[in-house]
């Protein structure tokens, strides 16, 4: 075990975990930030997105020491009334079924809008190809942040 000094949705926290110990697990276990999902475990759905000093990355294959001392945004750090311009359209395009996805989808687009604020559709969707979807919401996701990129 050793103490990680974690920069998470603006707060400084230390933690006392294993250094093999996945971000995930840490987020939803250690500091009860339980809108970022587990679904796979192996880096292949994107339920599990946050970001990582602005880059979207799997929290589920992220061991604790790769990202001491960078900045962990969740979903619950996004925004703080649910105002982000992802979020908004999220709700305006109604993308949402069983919802289980959608925090990970959110995370990777708004990630996509920071690094390409006017994407085209195809750089939507080549962006958005790691992110599954088991209800297949998939054009009202491309929708909803095509819609987010011309609010920005």
């Amino acid at each position: 075990m050793a103490n990680y000094n974690l920069h998470v949705n603006g707060k400084q926290i230390e933690v006392d975990v294993d250094e093999d110990t996945p971000l995930l697990w840490v987020l939803r276990d250690h500091l009860g930030l339980v809108g970022t999902k587990y679904a796979c475990g192996i880096a292949q759905c994107g339920a599990c997105t946050v970001h990582v000093n602005g880059e979207a990355n799997f929290s589920c294959v992220k061991p604790i020491s790769d990202v001491a001392d960078e900045k962990i945004t969740t979903i619950e750090g996004l925004s703080k009334d649910g105002d982000h311009p992802v979020q908004k359209a999220w709700d305006e395009v109604d993308v949402a079924q069983c919802g289980y996805c959608q925090a990970g989808q959110i995370m990777s687009a708004a990630a996509l809008l920071k690094k390409n604020p006017k994407p085209s559709l195809d750089e939507i969707d080549e962006a958005m190809n790691k992110n599954i979807c088991r209800c297949g919401t998939y054009h009202k996701i491309r929708e909803a942040v095509a819609m987010a990129a011309k609010t920005k």
